[in-house]
């Protein structure tokens, strides 16, 4: 059975409330857990000391038995400490690749980009082909004027 430590939503709409709790990765964000660790209420200032509320000693055991904290989570629990040492070791993530647009955008854009490629194309042979057609038209008056 594998465990998480994670948020479970609480509140009315608009007025968010979280319960840190340690449940079945299977279950529900919001269903069955196996205990509650804490809250976390993100309406209130960030320098609140009840913003987050976290059993550090019941948080280091479910982490000693297995229990996988979520992103979120461990960014709290690191910042916890239990006989003089943070309770999970956190480091920000890196994707270099967040900001780029998926794949079926990507090949939007490439076909974007041939089309626009394929029109300037044909514009400017539709610009050199008359270009060289009145030359030829002049001719024949050329012609007829020297008759």
């Amino acid at each position: 059975m594998a465990l998480k430590i994670r948020l479970a939503r609480g509140g009315s709409k608009k007025r968010p409330f979280y319960s840190v709790v340690v449940a079945d990765a299977r279950a529900p964000r919001d269903g069955r857990f196996i205990e509650k660790i804490g809250t976390y209420d993100p309406r209130l200032p960030k320098d609140s000391e009840n913003r987050v509320q976290i059993d550090a000693e019941k948080a280091a055991e479910w982490v000693r038995k297995g229990a996988q904290p979520t992103e979120r989570v461990a960014r709290f629990l690191s910042q916890l400490e239990v006989d003089g040492k943070p309770v999970v070791t956190w480091t920000h993530g890196n994707n270099p690749n967040k900001g780029e647009p998926g794949k079926k955008a990507q090949e939007r854009i490439k076909e974007r980009e041939e089309k626009a490629a394929a029109a300037a194309e044909a514009a400017a042979e539709a610009a050199a082909a008359p270009a060289e057609e009145a030359p030829a038209e002049e001719a024949p008056a050329e012609e007829a004027a020297s008759e």
